[in-house]
Parts: structure tokens; sequence; C-alpha cells
């Protein structure tokens, strides 16, 4: 399956200044295939590494001795001989020994010629503990689960993506029906890779649903594994609750709806600690719609978002039939797996979203993004009702902004609103 952070890693191999490669995202989400499809086919030769399941490989990184000394130790190791700029070194589970991530900076200083990239998740908690971390020394690349248009991609659909891309709206509305059909899909499916490949394969719902929940227990067991003991009930606690909390009115994030009393010092490290793992999105308010956006954050109110409208599909138990052939999925749950969808679409395009509500709680608009010239209000509406009185409202106030309404209906481009369709808003947004 082909995955867009393929040509970012093209272009890491051919940067002069080529530093090693962090591929850092959630587990699950395709890192270590991405790596190795990367290394048969972009260097002569290569070695893998995984440090959960080769302890020896693991202390050679450790071991703090000369680069030259841990590439010859590597190279008998693996029976392949490592040399400069034609073999790649791929280390995978890097989150399994700091020793081994901060070694990383030796090749860079010692040895830039030998490319090593390695995968691993949960690397940004490292950070948060007495750990060195390589800073500077290294590049870094986020990886996300598979977007819609690599879900297209992967169903053999190069032809709609190429008619995405190319923001061709003629065809794109000829061709709806096809478009909100695979939509569905990918609200069932999702865009964890193993299950998209399974889906491809011709697993039906129920085989996708099992392989969605093994995902879930793995990362409930990775909760137990990795995070602090006394934060494992709190962390689980917020993960669980996300759900509800994305099918009230008001999406913004609820203490109290995981527990009566619940307060903000109680759960911040669990949430953080999700974040961190690349679990969970966190979309903070803005107080004004003003660019820099970043001027009006507010810490105190946000959302949160998990990282795949599949899982989450498999979290409430939404079943095949009423997600797979009906409409009405789109705006279920208040339009939760929506919301979800655009969010979780924004990020891994590299769009990040805020939300605003004004200090009354009178105006609320879902989305906020920052373009290169322009700020712009996004409401996401799950269906063809399309009323956007507080869009509209906030518009009045600042006709300067460029406002965007995401819903079932076509293209439809007025003096202060451009509707764009669900399926087919990424690339307008990515060009503002």
């Amino acid at each position: 399956m082909e995955r867009v952070i393929y040509k970012s890693l093209i272009e890491w191999k051919l940067k002069k200044n080529r530093k090693p490669l962090i591929v850092n995202g959630a587990r699950q989400v395709g890192k270590t295939f991405v790596l190795r499809e990367f290394a048969e086919r972009e260097f002569t030769k290569h070695v893998y590494f995984s440090l959960d399941r080769n302890a020896q490989a693991r202390h050679i990184l450790e071991s703090g001795s000369s680069v030259q000394s841990i590439i010859m130790a590597l190279s008998a190791l693996s029976g392949v001989d490592i040399t400069p700029n034609d073999t790649l070194i791929v280390v995978d589970e890097i989150q399994e020994s700091p020793a081994a991530l901060n070694s990383l900076k030796f090749f860079c200083e010692d040895a830039p010629d030998y490319p090593i990239a390695v995968a691993g998740s949960l690397l940004g908690i490292s950070l948060h503990g007495n750990y060195s971390f390589p800073v500077g020394k290294v590049d870094m690349l986020k990886m996300y689960p598979m977007s819609f248009e690599e879900f297209l991609s992967a169903m053999g659909k190069a032809q709609l993506v190429d008619v995405l891309r190319n923001n061709n709206w003629e065809v794109v509305n000829l061709l709806k029906g096809e478009f909100v059909d695979l939509l569905r899909q990918y609200y069932y499916v999702g865009g964890m890779p193993a299950v998209v490949q399974g889906f491809v394969s011709g697993n039906g719902p129920r085989a996708v649903r099992e392989m969605q929940e093994q995902i879930l227990f793995d990362y409930a067991r990775d909760f137990s594994k990795h995070a602090p003991v006394n934060q494992v009930p709190r962390i689980n606690m917020v993960w669980n609750s996300i759900p509800s909390q994305l099918a009230k009115e008001n999406k913004k994030f609820i203490y109290g709806a995981m527990k009566k009393g619940a307060r903000a010092n109680d759960f911040d490290l669990a949430i953080q600690w999700l974040v961190d793992a690349g679990l969970v999105y966190k979309v903070n308010r803005v107080n004004k719609i003003e660019s820099p956006l970043k001027f009006y954050e507010d810490f105190s109110s946000f959302k949160l978002f998990i990282l795949d409208v599949g899982l989450m599909g498999a979290m409430v138990g939404a079943s095949a039939e009423a997600v797979l052939t009906n409409n009405a999925i789109f705006k279920e749950y208040k339009g939760a797996f929506t919301e979800l969808f655009v969010c979780d679409s924004l990020i891994c395009n590299g769009i990040n979203p805020f939300y605003y509500s004004s200090e009354d709680a009178h105006l609320e608009v879902d989305f906020v993004i920052q373009g290169k010239t322009s700020v712009s209000p996004v409401e996401v509406k799950a269906e063809e009702n399309v009323h956007s009185k507080s869009l509209k409202a906030i518009v009045n106030k600042h006709p300067d902004l460029k406002a965007i309404r995401l819903s079932m209906k076509d293209l439809d481009r007025q003096d202060w609103m451009t509707n764009l369709p669900l399926y087919a808003f990424v690339e307008e947004l990515k060009s503002l």
C-alpha cells in the first residue's frame, strides 16, 4: 500500500545534510512496513533490527562504543556488510531503549555517510523522563493512520485520488454517489493499515471489527506497560470517555463527565500521556479568530479526538449495517464520527486545528485553521441540512475571514462562505 510519507522518505535520503531519521507515531500506523519497503526499494542493501526482540542489537547500540565499532558489530550480527551511503540501517521499537535512541547523535556527528532510520511509538514520552534525547542531531517524520485518500488508493481507486488532488469539481460532482459510499466504508474501516489491508483482501465487517478490537486491546496493554502505574486508571478513564464526550452537543472536554468532582489537576498528566503517545489529538480553543491564532490560544478549554474513526466505531460498537448501508451514520451521535473524521484528516495533512467559542458560548465554530495568508473558521455539517448561524454571525463581524463549511452538499462558492463536500475538502484547505 502506497503511503504519502514515502515521498518524504525519498527527500530525506537525498538531503545533503541528512541526519539519522526518527519515524514517530502511534503503534500500528505502519511505521515498520513503510521503512522496510523504503529500504528494499531505495537502497542496495539494508539491515533490520527490532530492539524488543533482538537483545544483542540493543546491547550493541547501548554500548557507548565508537560508531565504527557499532557498525562492525551490526554487520557481523546481520551478516551484511554495512557500507557508506548504500546500506540503510533500520532499527525498530527504538522506544524500548533510550540509550539506543541517544546513540543516534554519534551517527550524526561521526558517521553521517551511514544512513540510519529508526521507528518507534511513544517516543514523545521519553522526553518527559530522565533520558537524554539527541536534540538537533536527528530528522523527524510523524506518521499517522491512513488518510481517506490513502484508503482510496489502497482500494484500487487511484483515479479518484487524482480527481481529488486536481480539484476536478465537475468530475467530483458526477461521482458523488461513489465518493459517499467509499466514505461510509472509511468510517467503518478507518485507516489502521492492517485493518485496511484485511478489508481490501476480502475480510468482511466482522473480521474488520475483530482486528480493530485487537488494536484497542493492544493499546490498553500499552497503557499498563509504558505509563506510570498511578496514571494507568486515569488514562483508561480519559480514553474510554472520548466517544461520549464527542457525542455531546458541545464537544468541549468535560472532566466531570468521567467522574463526579473530577478536576484538571487529576487528569492533565493522563491526557498528556495519550497525546504524547499519538493516540489522542488535543484541539485547543481560541478566544479570537484572528491571525496568528497561537496568540489567542486558551489551554484550559479543548476537545479530544482519537486517532482513527474506525477505532472509535469499534469502541462504541457501531454496527456494520448502520455504517455501511445508511447515510444516517454521518449525523449519528450528533455528528461525532464526522467531526472526528475532519479533525483526523486535517492533522494527518499537516493542518493544525483550533476551535472557537465566544466567552458566553453563544457562538461556536467547530474548527479554526491558520492558512498561509488568512484565517478560516470551519463548520462541519454531517448532512445536507446546512444552516450555519454561528458561522454567518462570525463572518458578519469579520468579513475578511474565509469561511468554510464542510457538508454532504456539492461545492458551493458564495460571497461569504465556501461549502466543500466532506469527501473532497483536504486539497482546498491545504492551499489556503
